[in-house]
């Protein structure tokens, strides 16, 4: 399944142009979640959130909603990834396992500082639970130092599958190596004086791509560290607009979403 949405759903300028007028913020998720197949959640980045609202987010959202997590920055903005066990523990022991099955992958994000030391690197990974409570657990990371743009990278990524984010930036390397059973991309090239975000051209290449990692291949017009793995089964695909001109982020999603129909 090819899955489209936005980070987070509370942004002021989405009200009146995402979110109808007067409509109460206390709805947002809820008109959100029936525009858009996923949510990408940041404030788990920030902070620990109460299962409370894990169990209130999935309580408004469509049975077959999937939110992802970012997970938090005391786990990645650390010297010493191995060290990070216990922040890891801690991240999946707050009420995160509350969304159920509307759980999708958790997003690691290292900061643009964090260069590739492929011992440590490993390590982390490695503190990454594949499975809680019988269910199993997914993974990206997304990397934004030049250093990790090495077939070593791509070969470490695969041995754990867990999945590299796609970034769709001008300030930070795209890595298209699949490594995981899922493809993760964050598109944040949306600009404001285009009503939908991406041009249409643009949103149709992505529409491509995306249906091609979907099918098991990869996509032909995007070149990789590593040799391919190789035709797999489907896999589930992640498209966020994140970034870029905000203000667009849904509209984009939504335009993304209509091409892939």
């Amino acid at each position: 399944m090819i899955r489209v949405g936005i980070g987070g759903w509370v942004f002021k300028p989405w009200r009146g142009t995402f979110y109808p007028k007067g409509l109460q913020q206390a709805r947002e998720l809820e008109h959100a979640s029936r525009a858009l197949t996923t949510i990408e959640i940041n404030g788990t980045f920030y902070g620990s959130q109460k299962p409370a609202s894990f169990q209130r987010w999935a309580a408004e959202t469509p049975d077959d909603f999937v939110f992802s997590l970012k997970g938090p920055r005391f786990t990645t903005h650390r010297g010493v990834l191995a060290e990070a066990g216990p922040s890891i523990e801690r991240f999946f022991s707050s009420g995160v396992l509350e969304l159920k099955s509307k759980l999708g992958p958790t997003l690691w994000q290292l900061p643009p500082t964090k260069s590739f030391g492929p011992e440590d690197f490993a390590a982390f990974l490695a503190l990454l639970p594949q499975s809680l409570d019988g269910r199993p657990i997914r993974h990206a990371v997304e990397v934004r130092h030049p250093s990790f743009c090495v077939p070593e990278f791509v070969a470490l990524m695969r041995k754990f599958s867990v999945a590299i984010v796609l970034v769709d930036s001008q300030a930070h390397p795209m890595i298209a190596d699949v490594t995981s059973n899922f493809v993760y991309l964050r598109l944040q090239r949306t600009q404001e004086e285009i009503d939908t975000g991406y041009p249409a051209e643009a949103v149709a290449t992505w529409a491509k791509r995306a249906r091609a990692w979907a099918e098991g291949g990869a996509p032909s017009d995007l070149s990789t560290l590593a040799a391919p793995a190789g035709a797999k089964p489907k896999r589930d695909v992640f498209v966020y607009m994140i970034s870029g001109a905000k203000v667009r982020a849904p509209a984009a999603a939504q335009a993304l979403l209509m091409k892939l129909k």
